[in-house]
């Protein structure tokens, strides 16, 4: 029961992210199409002296689309106001 009761809100956060960090191109996916092209990719992390470099295919969502998905999401971060 309590996992039911779990799934509604998750679902429903879920599909108002979607509708915030997604452009018009994939607005209209499933979230299950979303999980399948986004979360459940292949991906190495590759790590250098100062940075990580995330490296998958480009199969299941070309590179302009997501770093498209990644600017609409980093301009949902609250920024800092100047002192």
């Amino acid at each position: 029961m309590r996992l039911h009761q779990l799934h509604a809100p998750a679902y429903d956060i879920a599909n108002f992210m979607r509708t915030l960090a997604l452009p018009e191109a994939v607005a209209q996916w499933s979230l299950t199409g979303l999980r399948e092209k986004l979360i459940k990719i292949g991906a190495k992390v590759v790590r250098h002296a100062r940075y990580a470099v995330l490296q998958m295919a480009e199969v299941a969502v070309p590179r302009e689309l997501f770093e498209q998905i990644l600017r609409l999401i980093d301009g949902l971060r609250r920024r800092p106001t100047p002192a």
